[in-house]
């Protein structure tokens, strides 16, 4: 039939209407999606302040509220306009638990404004798939069942506990350190009951790898020559000794003998298995060790690959298939390709292997691939991850790689030696999985019990015990996996956090090394309590929350008991903390022996330093204060200008010579002056009605793009003027090379943004009839139209959302919203004009 397709109110969901049977009447169907989780959990107002709230009131005091996950999409409100007045909803949401708890969110959102059910009438519905194929999707569709509660509920509570537990925690040691601390270089000290004992395995390799203390050993190795131009390598029985003397005797004594007697041959027809399917974890442990692919990375073109229809749902723990799964259709899809034809083909006729038995989880099939591609169809690391699932699929249904092992003993004198050789009799799986054929070694002679050959060198080889090895990606993922700490889904968001926030550092061959301050906090843990690091009370936890899932234990319960053990740790751990303070103060610098001298304080007016180390900060050590800074840009001194209202000096903050830039008061920065002021406010949001730093005096006009900000004249920015807007990246360029550039105290008639002085040089100036002076609107202004080019701020880190670079915005210069000019009401003054837009 037909369909039509419409971009939805957010703009970033497509609704797709057709009309259809649906239970066997006809029916009219509208098909949208949602941006992930429609909901987040928070704590309420107050408890969202680390300097308002103690820390340990999150564990149980502070009340929490489900809020909108992204505010810009509004997602409840274009659900509710698409859900208004329809009778049934069939949710058609990823199908594990986070899935499942999407569900809920949808149906919180739109069953409000759905229409009533009549009598016991069924109108909510739960479609179960695991890949997005023709058959697949009318299996799901003739077979719906209904969200599932329980699984839903145990999401709720692993939010829950994260949010209470890791805040709590993350709080109180990011403002004691921090407080104390100049040269962490990490913006946020911080917890998770997931996260640190993920940083606990890597820490305990590093560990391991301090203490070890190397041994010299020495391995007897004797070649015997079966033939006149050739020689074979022996392997000592006794494979290592540790006393150089003892070592040196059986040299001795070998030496003696000048022929190596066959004691023994026998040959023994081995199996290497072909490997189970598929699962998330095995699929992130191949990407990282094999191709050099992050598992946040990983997972992340794994679900594009899905939702373009390429391969099967990719968050599965199940490495079995179904009896009813289709192994011949999935194969036939393959055998076109020209990297793996003519296996494929070998296969369908010849008749396919039964895969291996493996786990079933009960949650989706193992990770297939649902349709042919090609290399230029999905591109660099898509295809990379592509061709590896489909090699993995058709390499489960090949028969098993077979080789011949044939074992030769030799006695040379009193000692015994082995010599072990492979041919393979059938390659099977190898043929489409190279990587794991049997390597190619010479032959081994013919020979028999009793042969006798003449022994070639005869040497010690000195060798050393090497410490082991930082532990990979690969490595880690095994280790979370054994001790139960994150799901399938969470686990690659764990190691990407540890990355994050400096605890450890990727080097080559994707291992993890802690740094420092990593080092420092698991062994701080450990010296307090060790069952905050230790894999084991978040495996617990887990094993609750699946009984959560599976209908067996009570929601409120798990959470009240699980929460009470972590209050009390907390509170331990708070009274213990100079144990891991000591730690501290070995390996870090106090704030006051950190950074460099930059402004003056206001109430001392001696110079405060200028920490440069994340999180950047401003510290007095007379007054023994600390300012925080805006992040993620360079801080200079602003002119030696002061602040009117507490005499400490201006900084200036830039994202770069592309970016924003604004001055700003350490002191009104972390405590806002007015009332209309929130902490983090530079001087392009103060509202002094008489500062010449202030939004009051060089704020022009609102934003062009965004609903609450102001574009405000950029005073340092000449000859290049630009004025930046103080809620988005939005950047105006204007009047280059102008000599000086002011905002006037009037304002335009028609738009009611402030006019512009510009004083050009004779030479260069652009204006009509060489006048070098012009006073206007540079939005309504034609003089000033050709003279204003709007762009976005190049920022350095992907907090600050928008384009980059030099991106053309609306219309050349202009600045206007589409539908016309700015319309608030004109208010009384400017003052007025500008207070209106934070009220």
């Amino acid at each position: 039939g037909n369909m039509s397709s419409r971009k939805g109110l957010n703009s970033a969901c497509s609704v797709h209407e057709y009309t259809g049977s649906f239970v066997g009447q006809s029916a009219h169907f509208k098909m949208t999606s949602v941006c992930g989780h429609v909901m987040t959990l928070d704590f309420i107002g107050k408890y969202n302040s680390w300097d308002k709230v103690d820390p340990a009131e999150l564990f149980s005091k502070a009340p929490t509220e489900k809020k909108e996950a992204n505010p810009k999409l509004t997602m409840v409100k274009f659900l509710q306009v698409e859900g208004r007045g329809c009778d049934c909803i069939v949710l058609w949401l990823d199908c594990d638990k986070e899935g499942e708890n999407i569900c809920f969110e949808v149906l919180d959102a739109v069953l409000p404004v759905m229409n009533k059910p009549r009598g016991t009438e069924r109108t909510i519905y739960r479609a179960k798939f695991s890949s997005i194929t023709d058959t697949d999707i009318c299996n799901a569709m003739n077979h719906l069942g209904e969200p599932n509660r329980n699984e839903a509920l145990s999401v709720d509570a692993r939010q829950e506990l994260d949010l209470r537990i890791g805040c709590a925690f993350t709080r109180f040691q990011t403002k004691y350190f921090q407080g104390k601390y100049g040269n962490l270089d990490s913006s946020l000290i911080s917890f998770g009951p997931c996260q640190t004992p993920t940083l606990g395995f890597c820490v305990e390799r590093h560990d391991k790898i301090q203490s070890f203390k190397p041994e010299t050993y020495w391995v007897l190795q004797a070649k015997v020559n079966p033939e006149k131009e050739s020689s074979l390598t022996l392997d000592w029985d006794r494979v290592r000794v540790f006393d150089r003397e003892i070592a040196q005797m059986f040299l001795n004594i070998t030496k003696m003998a000048k022929e190596a007697k066959v004691e023994s041959v026998s040959k023994k027809e081995k199996v290497k298995q072909r490997p189970l399917a598929l699962n998330t974890v095995e699929m992130l442990r191949v990407a990282s060790a094999a191709l050099g692919m992050g598992p946040q990375h990983a997972m992340q073109i794994a679900e594009r690959l899905y939702t373009q229809g390429y391969i099967s749902y990719p968050r599965t723990e199940t490495t079995h298939y179904p009896d009813n799964f289709d192994l011949k259709g999935c194969l036939r899809q393959q055998a076109n390709n020209p990297h793996w034809a003519e296996t494929v083909k070998a296969l369908l006729s010849e008749g396919i292997n039964r895969p291996r038995k493996g786990h079933d989880a009960g949650d989706h099939p193992p990770i297939t691939p649902m349709r042919a591609a090609t290399e230029a169809e999905l591109g660099g690391d898509g295809w990379r991850l592509y061709e590896y699932i489909t090699r993995h699929f058709i390499a489960t249904v090949s028969a098993d790689c077979k080789f011949l092992q044939t074992t030769i003993s030799f006695s040379i004198g009193p000692e015994h030696f082995t010599c072990i050789g492979k041919v393979v009799t059938s390659p099977g799986f190898t043929e489409i999985m190279p990587w794991h054929s049997i390597p190619l070694e010479e032959s081994l002679p013919h020979c028999e019990k009793g042969d006798l050959f003449p022994t070639g060198e005869i040497k010690l080889v000195e060798k050393q015990t090497c410490p082991p090895d930082y532990l990979t990606e690969a490595e880690l993922i095994t280790l979370m996996e054994k001790h139960g700490i994150g799901t399938d889904a969470s686990i690659p968001v764990h190691i990407n956090n540890i990355c994050q926030r400096n605890y450890v550092t990727v080097e080559s061959g994707r291992r993890l090394k802690p740094t420092n301050l990593g080092i420092v906090l698991v062994h701080g843990y450990y010296k307090i309590d060790a069952e905050l690091v230790l894999p084991t009370i978040r495996s617990a936890v887990e094993k609750q929350l699946n009984l959560i899932a599976l209908g067996k234990a009570n929601y409120h319960q798990v959470l009240e008991h699980t929460l009470d053990i972590f209050k009390r740790k907390f509170h331990y751990f708070v009274d213990s903390i100079a144990g891991m303070d000591e730690l501290m103060e070995v390996s870090f610098s106090p704030l006051a022996a950190t950074g460099k001298p930059l402004s003056r304080c206001g109430k001392c007016h001696r110079f405060m330093k200028y920490i440069q180390a994340k999180p950047s900060r401003l510290h007095c050590s007379h007054c023994d204060d600390t300012y925080s800074l805006p992040q993620n840009g360079t801080i200079k001194l602003y002119k030696e200008l002061r602040c009117p209202l507490d005499d400490f000096e201006l900084v200036l903050w830039s994202s770069g010579s592309r970016g924003k830039s604004y001055p700003l008061c350490p002191y009104c920065y972390n405590h806002p002056p007015f009332r209309d002021m929130k902490k983090g406010m530079g001087c392009n949001e103060c509202t002094h009605p008489t500062c010449q730093h202030s939004l009051s005096m060089l704020g022009i006009g609102q934003c062009v793009e965004c609903e609450n900000g102001v574009l405000v004249l950029d005073s340092t920015s000449g000859p290049k003027w630009k004025m930046a807007c103080n809620k988005c990246n939005v950047i105006v360029h204007f009047f280059e090379n102008a000599h000086k550039v002011r905002v006037s105290p009037e304002t335009c008639d028609l738009c009611d943004a402030a006019l512009v002085d510009v004083d050009f040089n004779k030479a260069k100036s652009p204006l009509p009839g060489d006048e070098t002076q012009h006073s206007g609107c540079i939005f309504c202004d034609p003089v000033f139209q050709d003279l204003v080019e709007l762009k976005h701020a190049a920022m350095r880190h992907p907090m600050h959302r928008g384009g980059q670079g030099k991106r053309q915005g609306r219309g050349r210069g202009k600045g206007r919203r589409p539908g016309g000019r700015l319309n608030p009401k004109k208010p009384k003054d400017k003052m007025a004009a500008l207070a209106a837009y934070f009220v």
